[in-house]
């Protein structure tokens, strides 16, 4: 039969710390575990001579839950009296470097763990903290400490990077809050464009504006903004500047969502404004502009035949709805481009549609007229897309998990928190969380 103690190590893994088990015990609140180091160290951390065993001193550190209940580990550490009259150590304890850090209350794999459940599980501070049996503030700075060292303090994480998505995000939904309550998203999209895995947060930036993003550029190794080849994000003219000044080298890209959404917009206005002009009021159930308003903004091969029949009688009810007709049109096509499956004939498609709304455009039609100026001046930017195929959609997609991060806490009132709790949840940080 095995003796206790090395089955009581097997289950609670405390040979991984450098500690054997000689006791244990349970109350109300947590699993005691009464331990000892399994080899005698008696050199002086000072001096490096080996002392005297004076006596021992008991050293609690919360463990890992077992069976879902909080672990305390009672240490039984010998403490020294060091013989060497030239240090300035007199008596001394020794460390348990397997286990913890001198003067912390926590074991290492303790940390790692909070990060994994943050990480990995996507539970809230205080669920982790309560499966501790320690308090919200501990927990929360374990979690901030570490994940300091693993972005901040690693020049790796740039590393490789050649793709970036940046987009603004809100973090605090309060009245009267201004940009304060906005900050600049910057994502990794290099593994989504070599098919190697999901995009990564790489960081925040208080602000939404041209200084933001630039002044973060700035502060990066030349080398990583050296590597930058394309840049993808919205039609927002600061961030365009900020990338122009910061990385030139590096071609803009505006995202297809911006586009596309952008002509929705103005097929929207010019719908509200024939609808004005046709009936003298606002849309009502009952008018055929205002009964087709979703069916305008859905592709045409994804429509129902009777959806279909809807949209023609709505659009030939009045001669006045040939206008909206047209921007209709010049909507769809715009989708037909991005969505064509050889992506130089889409963008050769692109081109000539933006030339044309540029410099064709019938009078009457001045939604249609501010949509080909607005386009054509980020011509370039727009036809970036069909080179690289890189979008923001996956800094949307992050955007997302931050939202459902804000969930899972109640909401957040520290940036400095959510930034780090953001690189937490959406870092892609999982490979070197499990390596601490």
């Amino acid at each position: 039969m095995q003796p206790t103690h090395l089955v009581a190590d097997t289950i609670c893994r405390t040979v991984e710390l450098g500690l054997t088990t000689t006791d244990a015990a349970i109350d109300e609140h947590f699993t005691w575990i009464d331990c000892q180091p399994v080899e005698h160290d008696p050199a002086c951390r000072r001096c490096g001579e080996p002392g005297a065993l004076r006596d021992h001193v008991i050293r609690v550190l919360t463990d890992l839950p077992i069976t879902g209940h909080p672990v305390r580990l009672r240490v039984r550490v010998p403490r020294f009296t060091c013989n060497n009259e030239a240090c300035s150590a007199t008596i001394y304890r020794q460390s348990l470097p397997g286990a913890a850090d001198d003067g912390t209350s926590t074991t290492r794999r303790v940390t790692r763990w909070i990060l994994q459940r943050l990480a990995i599980d996507k539970m809230s501070v205080c669920a982790v903290a309560k499966s501790l049996g320690i308090g919200w503030d501990l927990t929360n700075d374990l979690a901030l400490s570490a994940v300091r060292d693993l972005v901040y303090d690693q020049p790796e994480h740039l590393g490789g990077v050649r793709y970036l998505g940046v987009d603004e995000h809100k973090w605090k939904h309060c009245r009267g809050q201004g940009d304060a309550s906005f900050v600049t998203v910057i994502v990794d999209l290099t593994p989504v464009i070599d098919g190697r895995g999901p995009a990564r947060l790489l960081d925040m930036v208080p602000g939404r504006s041209a200084a933001a993003l630039e002044t973060w550029l700035a502060a990066q190794d030349p080398n990583f903004r050296s590597r930058i080849q394309r840049i993808a994000m919205d039609g927002f003219a600061g961030y365009h500047r900020a990338a122009a000044d910061a990385i030139p080298q590096a071609r803009t890209v505006m995202d297809p969502f911006h586009v596309v959404h952008l002509a929705a917009e103005k097929m929207n206005l010019c719908r509200q404004r024939v609808q004005q002009e046709t009936t003298g009021h606002r849309g009502r159930s009952g008018d055929p502009l205002y009964g087709i308003r979703r069916i305008l903004l859905t592709r045409t091969d994804l429509l129902t035949d009777k959806q279909k029949i809807r949209l023609q009688a709505a659009l030939a009810a009045e001669d006045a709805h040939v206008a909206v007709e047209v921007v209709h049109q010049i909507y769809q096509e715009l989708i037909d481009a991005y969505e064509h499956e050889d992506r130089r004939a889409g963008k050769i498609m692109m081109f000539k549609l933006l030339k044309r709304i540029h410099t064709d455009v019938p009078s009457g039609l001045r939604e249609l007229a501010q949509l080909g100026r607005s386009l054509w001046k980020r011509r370039h930017e727009i036809l970036a897309y069909f080179d690289t195929n890189l979008s923001n959609g996956p800094v949307e997609a992050i955007n997302g998990r931050l939202e459902h991060l804000r969930g899972i806490a109640l909401g957040f009132r520290n940036l400095t928190h959510y930034i780090l709790r953001s690189l937490i949840h959406s870092g892609q940080l999982h490979e070197r969380i499990n390596a601490l």
